[in-house]
């Protein structure tokens, strides 16, 4: 029954999968267009990107790198998360202002704040340059293939046209079966214009972080400022704001379950095809580990959080930073268990096989899954052993962390002499007054407690230093945190004082430095170069793989590109899940679920005093629902990391929320799509609306954008 039940599954899912995927945007005609037409799409692919006329691609810039962000106004308005937009709003913020805690809205354009470093990339154009990058690299074995394709990448990145003020980019797609060149303008002057209170814009925080029902205002509104030709440049005075090629229109309609939703963004990175023998490995191998060492270095801070505030002020940023991908992690190792995605990879990898056969592509493909399987059992252990240096030296204990660094240094010296070291010093040493700023000794020396343990022992022996192995790990970190001087910025100071010969002979007879040296050495000697190694056999057969899979699937498949910080559509509906037996969750949250939550004075589900009268009141003004306030809905759209602050779009192409999260049970989508659990997580814009007029009182802003009623 089990079996038959499987098979179903893997039968139905192509009908299913309607609604996963990212796609490029150049590229939607054909099964595409269908697709979203059947799902109740009232635009054509023309209206979504087009080269010589506006569309709803000129309005979706990236935000700073690493969000999404969309145009809302005539007059270069900008939406995008609050947890986007965060390091600005602290940025501007003091005792007297305090934007983080109070909000901030500038009544006019003179009071909108300029913001160093901050910058957002349109795309202009998406050209398909795969002929020209792959030219001259078929005779090459792997390592020279790689390197001809980097030099024609370099070449023809300075060489195809474009204007003066525009970029060139190319990335590649389908594990290097495609090249696609980017086109881009990016702006330079950004300035804030409004962000909601933490309380509303944070509502939940780490507690309900990846979890669904939500209730987070997750929004914040910047301005893009231009020349006097409307074409970027550095901040100016006399700079005025973007008058856009394509702008949303927001819609006041609202939602309904099985609503058509499209997401538009910059999702950051997704493993769709991996092949089962790798799923499986991520599932019983290399989450669990990286889960142990995060819930380990959670739980100390925790213990210690609770007991002072001083220190929870310390590590509540990091807290938050730690749990969120210890959080996803558990998510994605239960998602791909309860969707039974290995055995799915497992049947569909046997359709391959028999496509295979068929087309008598033996030869060509047919030692591909048996390969993955040999290479896959050969880096497992350089794959744990590398997640455990990175886990427990580089991102969970800031002594070692700190110490890499110094590492790093030391290296310098030996490659570059005492020049480039003492250049690279002093503003190393500058860098850790921040750090040591926000560090306690006694919470790092009970987290190096624990990890060094887990690394001790948990670490396949032969990568494990002698000076780590079989030691006690409670006398070594009391040797450790009593003698070293990387606990203080001002012993560190004194540690790295002098010339780079006397600063190099006093690191080295450190006790925490001789631990972190210690692992690197183990590491970049042992574990790195067969990781390498291994890693571009692994590559050059997943190139493989997705070119046999491009070429022998059937016509209907839904092959599309892993995301890699490109600009994609996704689409799918406005959908309820069933989390577990029993269960089902509605596909909308209401200000009466943030009442519900509401704890005063908390720092996670405090509620400012004007919202709760404003719902007392029941005071929505033209953004309510029948007596309510919508707050967040949910989707099937295929969304990751890089979506955050993404447009969610109705069928006719109006703003109708802001994507900023996934739910926990379908986290795993980044490596298996599952239209049954997989949602995404969007603030409904009558919601941002409400905000903005009623509670904030900056009216001035909705009367700026084009309101479709």
């Amino acid at each position: 029954m089990k079996l038959l039940r499987l098979l179903f599954l893997f039968v139905a899912l192509p009908a299913l999968a309607q609604q996963g995927g990212m796609w490029i945007p150049s590229l939607l005609k054909g099964m595409n267009e269908k697709e979203m037409k059947h799902l109740g799409m009232k635009m054509s692919v023309q209206d979504i990107y087009d080269v010589n006329h506006s569309s709803l691609k000129d309005a979706v810039p990236h935000f700073n790198g690493g969000c999404t962000s969309e145009v809302i106004s005539s007059q270069g308005l900008l939406l995008t998360n609050h947890h986007c937009g965060y390091g600005e709003i602290q940025s501007h913020s003091t005792v007297e202002h305090d934007y983080l805690t109070n909000g901030f809205w500038a009544i006019s354009q003179a009071e909108e704040l300029p913001n160093e470093d901050l910058e957002v990339t349109f795309i202009v154009k998406i050209e398909d340059v795969t002929t020209k990058v792959l030219e001259g690299t078929q005779a090459l074995d792997e390592k020279a293939r790689v390197q001809k394709i980097q030099q024609n990448i370099s070449s023809l990145t300075k060489t195809l046209p474009k204007e003066s003020w525009q970029e060139n980019s190319i990335r590649t797609f389908y594990e290097g079966n495609q090249y696609m060149l980017f086109v881009t303008e990016t702006f330079k002057d950004v300035r804030l214009v409004g962000a909601p209170p933490s309380s509303i814009g944070k509502f939940g925080s780490d507690t309900d972080n990846w979890v669904w029902p939500r209730h987070t205002g997750d929004f914040s509104i910047f301005r893009i400022y231009a020349d006097k030709s409307n074409r970027p440049a550095a901040y100016s005075k006399d700079n005025v704001p973007y008058k856009p090629k394509h702008f949303f229109p927001v819609s006041l309609k609202g939602i309904k379950e099985d609503d058509f939703t499209l997401v538009f963004g910059y999702p950051g990175r997704t493993t769709e095809y991996l092949p089962a023998t790798a799923v499986e490995q991520t599932v019983s191998v290399l989450n669990p580990a990286k889960i142990e060492v995060r819930d380990a270095a959670l739980k100390v801070m925790d213990g210690f959080m609770r007991k002072d505030n001083a220190i929870k002020i310390q590590y509540a940023a990091k807290y938050a930073s730690i749990a969120n991908y210890w959080k996803k992690w558990i998510g994605e190792t239960q998602g791909l268990k309860k969707t039974n995605a290995v055995a799915v990879k497992k049947n569909q990898e046997k359709e391959f096989t028999a496509r295979a056969q068929k087309a008598s592509k033996q030869a060509q493909y047919g030692n591909l899954l048996a390969d993955f399987e040999t290479n896959y059992k050969a880096i497992e252990h350089y794959s744990l052993a590398r997640d455990y240096f990175t886990e427990v030296a580089l991102r969970n204990t800031e002594l070692l962390t700190i110490g890499y660094k110094l590492y790093q240094l030391e290296q310098v010296y030996k490659n570059k002499g005492a020049q480039a070291f003492n250049d690279r010093k002093a503003n190393l040493i500058a860098s850790f007054e921040s750090t040591y700023k926000d560090y306690n000794k006694n919470v790092d020396e009970k987290i190096f407690e624990q990890l060094i343990a887990l690394y001790g022992t948990k670490v396949p022996q032969q990568f494990v230093p002698k000076e780590l192995a079989g030691v006690d790990y409670a006398k070594l970190t009391k040797e450790v945190y009593t003698s070293s001087k990387l606990t203080g910025f001002a012993s560190v100071k004194e540690l790295m004082a002098g010339d780079a010969d006397k600063a190099i002979t006093a690191l080295n007879a450190d006790k925490g430095y001789q631990v972190i040296k210690a692992m690197a050495d183990a590491y970049f000697e042992k574990v790195a170069p067969k990781y390498e190694e291994l890693s571009l056999k692994i590559a050059a057969l997943q190139r493989t793989y997705v070119q046999a899979l491009l070429e022998l699937s059937p016509a209907e498949a839904r092959l599309f590109p892993d995301a890699n910080s490109t600009l994609r559509v996704t689409y799918g509906k406005v959908k309820g899940y069933e989390p577990r037996d029993a269960t089902y969750y509605e596909p909308v949250t209401y200000l009466d679920g943030v009442m519900e939550k509401y704890v005063p004075g908390d720092y996670e589900f405090d509620v400012p005093e004007k919202l709760i009268d404003l719902y007392n009141k029941k005071d929505y003004g033209q953004y309510g629902e029948n007596g309510k306030m919508p707050v967040c809905f949910i989707g099937t759209n295929h969304t990751t990391g890089g979506n955050s602050g993404s447009p969610a779009i109705d069928a006719k192409g109006n703003l109708i929320g802001l994507n900023f999260d996934r739910v926990w049970e379908g986290t795993m989508s980044d490596i298996y799509y599952d239209p049954s659990i997989c949602r995404n997580i969007m603030v409904d814009m009558r919601y941002v609306l409400f905000i903005i007029d009623k509670y904030a009182g900056a009216t001035h802003l909705v009367n700026e954008m084009k309101l479709v009623k």
